[in-house]
Formats: C-alpha cells, sequence, structure tokens
C-alpha cells in the first residue's frame, strides 16, 4: 500500500493538540482491523476509522492512480468522536 501527503499539513497536524499525531503515524490505521466508509463523491474521499496506538481515529483519504498504481493521498485527520468510535465498535 502506498501513501502521499502534504508533509507540511501533517506537520501542522502533529502540532495540533487536538489532532496528536502526524500522517507519518496514520498510516498504522490500516495495519490493524478498521472501519471504512464514502464521505463525499467529489472528490471522492473515503474515511477509515482505526487504532493508532491506544487512541482511535479518524482518517480521510482519497484512492489516486499514477503510472506506478493505486495509492492512498491522506486528506485530513483527527481523533475520533463519539459516533465514529460507536461506528467502529458496531463493525468490527
Amino acid at each position: 500500500m502506498r501513501f502521499h501527503f502534504d508533509e507540511r499539513r501533517s506537520k501542522r497536524l502533529r502540532a495540533n493538540p487536538a489532532r496528536g499525531i502526524g500522517f507519518e503515524e496514520a498510516r498504522e490505521i490500516f495495519s490493524h482491523p478498521y472501519y471504512l466508509d464514502r464521505r463525499s463523491d467529489l472528490p471522492e474521499q473515503h474515511r477509515a476509522i482505526g487504532w493508532v496506538e491506544d487512541t482511535l481515529y479518524a482518517l480521510i483519504f482519497e484512492v489516486r492512480e499514477d503510472k506506478e498504481g493505486e495509492y492512498y493521498h491522506l486528506v485530513t485527520l483527527w481523533k475520533a468522536m463519539r459516533e465514529e468510535q460507536q461506528l467502529y465498535e458496531e463493525h468490527p
């Protein structure tokens, strides 16, 4: 699985206490079971809810393609809210 993201945005997310991590750490979500749904159609964005260390996060990403194939472009993330925690728990 390949990932792409804006490194400056990742640094800003990591510096924000409400977010606490950057995209580098957020890739861990895909290493464990996670909940996945579609967030929007234009552009087509998906939301993955999963664990990074001991905290549940929601991550927005787009599936893009280049000459090497598909990759995940990471857009934004936040600590999972109550509704997202419930979705994760209800859909193992």
